[in-house]
């Protein structure tokens, strides 16, 4: 499927303005893995016929691994060049690929001056079947197939947004395995607080590992993850336990991508 995604100046300089504004985030920009999330967003967005547009380059990290580091003073200067960009632009309404991209400029960008309705990308997956432009089918199916939901702490415990990326599950007509700890109890990936850029200290297990023997006790055929970061560390689990042929890890949007044949 061939389509153009416009930038928020593209469409300002034609004079129009979109519906909504999806926010890439780094990860979705330069990790080759996530990329392909990306890319799987953008052709939902398209086929449902919703107008939007990316910030491009004027696009710049929100500033999360910043602030969980520690480094207050870099978050600020980072969020306030976003917000002046976002307000310049007129944005009202924000989906993003990342529950951090989201957690941030939902819960600390007001502080600082930019306010928007800000929806994590399984939310708008389940707003779309509510509303009957998503209905999975024409692709893949994954009938009967058995998958287990793996929530990201910031989109879980940290929003308590649960039922988004399940109802986005339920519709495939699969079978939906919980792990032991789940919703309210999940369990941290690994990569949260900026542990993603940083090597884990010396310990018996590393958090990742424990997670992917949580999954595999389940024994899925689909890990499904709604985070960058948490694709990472359950990919890298996953093949720690040789398991890349018989367990696949998938994003929600790219579930949702191949039920619809997009």
């Amino acid at each position: 499927m061939e389509f153009k995604v416009p930038t928020m100046a593209e469409l300002m300089a034609a004079g129009e303005e979109p519906e909504i504004l999806f926010w890439v985030g780094c990860a979705g920009s330069y990790d080759e893995r996530a990329q392909k999330i990306t890319r799987d967003i953008c052709k939902i967005l398209h086929h449902v016929g919703i107008k939007y547009a990316v910030l491009g380059t004027e696009e710049s990290c929100t500033g999360d691994p910043a602030k969980r580091a520690g480094n207050e003073f870099l978050f600020q200067m980072q969020a306030m060049t976003n917000i002046e960009v976002l307000n310049a632009y007129n944005i009202k309404k924000i989906v993003t690929g990342c529950p951090h991209c989201f957690n941030t400029i939902k819960n600390e960008y007001p502080g600082l001056g930019g306010t928007y309705e800000v929806i994590h990308h399984t939310q708008l997956i389940q707003d779309l079947i509510n509303e009957g432009k998503l209905k999975a089918e024409g692709g893949e199916s994954f009938k009967g197939k058995k998958i287990t939901y793996h929530d990201p702490c910031y989109l879980g415990r940290g929003n308590g947004i649960y039922e988004a990326p399940r109802k986005a599950l339920e519709v495939l007509d699969a079978q939906l395995v919980e792990m032991k700890r789940c919703k309210s109890n999940g369990l941290c990936c690994g990569a949260g607080g900026a542990q993603m850029f940083k090597e884990p200290e010396k310990g018996n297990k590393d958090i990742n590992v424990e997670r992917v023997d949580e999954a595999l006790e389940t024994s899925p055929q689909f890990i499904a993850a709604g985070c960058p970061f948490c694709m990472t560390m359950l990919s890298d689990g996953i093949k720690l336990k040789d398991k890349e042929q018989e367990v696949k890890v998938l994003d929600i949007a790219e579930i949702t991508a191949r039920a619809n044949g997009l």
